[in-house]
């Protein structure tokens, strides 16, 4: 758990703090676990979700963007590639309701529920939502990768 929270910062008493507040949460909601998949898995979800709370309360403008372990892995470069003016250019080219739910909940850190007061969706179709909005800008970034190798 130590080696993931120093991943994402470069202090060590952080990261201890990080663990500190993930084993304090481990310890309120061990009754809670429902011994579906492992139970390191658990325990490591929810130390990232102190990790993930940590940057919120003390980073007003970083954001924790999870993907599901269902979600294919994609690779870096293109990423390295984009500007973020590239990536809003390829947030607009989602379709209208996928793209307010993306910018709501990652741009902005809106919660599903927030979200679907705000749009009177259900939780439910606004994490439908998100998740199609995270493939369509997977293929988007992907495609966009290649357009530029080709233009090299």
């Amino acid at each position: 758990m130590m080696q993931m929270c120093y991943k994402y910062t470069s202090d060590r008493e952080i990261a201890m703090e990080i663990v500190n507040d993930g084993m304090l949460r481990i310890f309120k909601k061990v009754g809670k676990y429902s011994f579906k998949g492992s139970f390191e898995g658990w325990m490591r979800k929810l130390v990232f979700h102190s990790l993930s709370d940590y940057f919120k309360k003390h980073n007003k403008y970083v954001h924790f963007m999870v993907f599901e372990e269902k979600e294919k892995a994609i690779d870096a470069e293109p990423l390295s590639n984009l500007y973020w003016e590239d990536l809003l250019a390829l947030i607009d080219q989602l379709p209208n309701n996928t793209k307010k739910v993306f910018q709501l909940y990652a741009i902005e850190g809106f919660a599903h529920r927030e979200i679907a007061q705000t749009l009177s969706i259900s939780e439910g179709t606004s994490k439908w939502h998100l998740s199609n909005a995270r493939k369509l800008l997977q293929d988007l970034i992907y495609n966009n990768n290649k357009t530029m190798q080709y233009a090299q």
